[in-house]
């Protein structure tokens, strides 16, 4: 038997990892939570040429206390990633369940582990045993047999602020700075956004990684602390910017949310247009039914350089969720028409 008494080396050995082989179109996903694992969950069926990038301003439950307590990034969005990531295979589904599990307090008593994810804890243990984000993920991602590799936005822990108005006193209304992608992500009606710190660096691996695919998709996903702020990031907007990749942006099946109050579907592209300016699109995929006004929503498009392409993505039922299949037919044809 033998007993591990060293490091761990930076690159995984050879062949841990599924779907290795060149495959499908070079595609960099960028988001962060759940919608960034619905596009990843579609785009593994067409490519294993694939990288996730994650933004990791996160600062709320398991991933907010272990950010605070060890000054890691927030490792969640980053798990859930690598979760999208696995095959549908008995180790694929094992490993995808062992991540995503999430202590509870047990015979009623509370403990240091509750509601930290299992998955959350196994990569700030690879950070700790490697001191190197990037490898820490890739160790991860083989160990899942992962169908792609997935990358921090930034090397170091991010914080969005934004600013919103509330009711004043008096009757009128004041602006109330907040800081915290929790709290910004409920705000109601963010008026504007900021990253901190603001120079913060990319990561050198990601910033390659889209100046070397073919396609970039942005969204879907919280519009304000998931996709914007990769727009955000300096570095990152000017990789996003000057790629010879095609650009995809999904749109949300749900405009108005606790954290886009009141916004259409076009109102969503205009953020974009208002914050990034050069930043231009190819292709809009969005679902007919989060699109009531059609035409004000194609002259959105337009002004971000893109054509329209809807389409049902969205899941048979009442939850506003993407059906993997659906946005992979989706993508598919779009990477064809290309």
């Amino acid at each position: 038997m033998s007993v591990f008494t060293g490091a761990l080396p930076l690159i995984p050995p050879a062949g841990t990892g599924a779907g290795q082989q060149d495959k499908g179109p070079n595609i960099v996903a960028l988001g962060g939570g759940h919608g960034l694992s619905a596009s990843l969950s579609a785009l593994r069926l067409l490519t294993s040429d694939l990288t996730a990038v994650v933004t990791v301003a996160d600062d709320g439950g398991s991933s907010g206390r272990l950010r605070e307590e060890y000054g890691v990034l927030p490792p969640g969005d980053l798990r859930m990633a690598l979760s999208a990531l696995c095959d549908d295979t008995d180790w694929g589904r094992t490993w995808r369940d062992v991540m995503q599990h999430r202590f509870r307090p047990g015979n009623g008593r509370g403990g240091s582990l509750d509601d930290h994810a299992m998955g959350n804890l196994l990569i700030v243990t690879l950070w700790e045993l490697l001191g190197d984000a990037v490898a820490g993920l890739r160790w991860a991602g083989a160990l899942l047999g992962a169908r792609g590799q997935v990358l921090p936005m930034s090397t170091v822990p991010l914080t969005i602020e934004g600013d919103v108005r509330v009711s004043a006193p008096d009757g009128g209304s004041a602006v109330h700075t907040i800081r915290g992608q929790a709290r910004c992500a409920v705000a109601g009606s963010l008026e504007q956004v900021r990253l901190l710190p603001e120079a913060a660096p990319a990561c050198v691996e990601a910033l390659t990684a889209i100046e070397l695919a073919d396609w970039v998709i942005l969204g879907p996903g919280s519009w304000y602390t998931s996709v914007l702020p990769h727009l955000l990031l300096p570095e990152m907007r000017q990789a996003l910017c000057q790629t010879p990749a095609k650009r995809c942006l999904t749109m949300n099946l749900a405009t108005d949310t606790k954290e886009t109050s009141g916004m259409t579907a076009a109102d969503h592209l205009h953020v974009l247009r208002r914050y990034a300016p050069d930043f231009s699109v190819d292709v809009v995929l969005a679902d007919p039914a989060s699109v009531p006004d059609r035409q004000e929503f194609v002259q959105a498009a337009a002004m971000i350089g893109a054509e329209v392409v809807l389409g049902k993505v969205g899941a048979s039922g009442r939850r506003p969720v993407h059906d993997p299949l659906r946005l992979a037919t989706a993508y598919q044809d779009i990477f064809g028409n290309s």
